[in-house]
């Protein structure tokens, strides 16, 4: 399990965007396993929607690809790179994240060539689907 303080250490992301709080398994090179914990004290929560909060879209892709991020950026050959995203494909949402829920991702490789990768991402929510999607990415180095 990699908690808070040593993910931070390995992606750039911060507040407010950084989208997964703790790692429960990583197989370097292969797959892992991250959590974000939902909570109505997200700032997206304030307009998206009043009365009714959502967990934007496009903050679950984003959640996902920073799991996939860490996967990548574990492995000590790989740190102090900066991973962009290249490509969303086959995005799919399922169903609502809302406070209260705890979205887990499970990320696999499905390529990595170089500076250059495809990885497929899933997270669901009590064992439900919420999200897929597939994302090509490449890594630079940070500045």
């Amino acid at each position: 399990m990699i908690k808070i303080d040593e993910i931070m250490k390995v992606l750039p992301h911060r507040y407010p965007m950084l989208l997964i709080d703790r790692i429960l398994v990583a197989e370097p090179g292969k797959a892992i396993r991250a959590v974000k914990n939902v909570t109505i004290n997200e700032a997206f929560f304030q307009g998206h929607y009043p009365g009714m909060p959502v967990m934007p879209g496009v903050l679950i892709l984003e959640s996902m690809a920073q799991a996939g991020a860490a996967l990548m950026l574990t492995d000590p050959n790989m740190q102090g790179r900066m991973p962009l995203v290249g490509a969303f494909d086959n995005v799919r949402f399922k169903r609502p994240v809302v406070p209260g829920d705890q979205l887990i991702t499970d990320v696999e490789v499905v390529w990595f060539r170089g500076d250059y990768g495809k990885i497929r991402a899933t997270a669901s929510v009590d064992g439900e689907v919420a999200a897929s999607m597939e994302a090509a990415f490449k890594l630079v180095s940070g500045s």
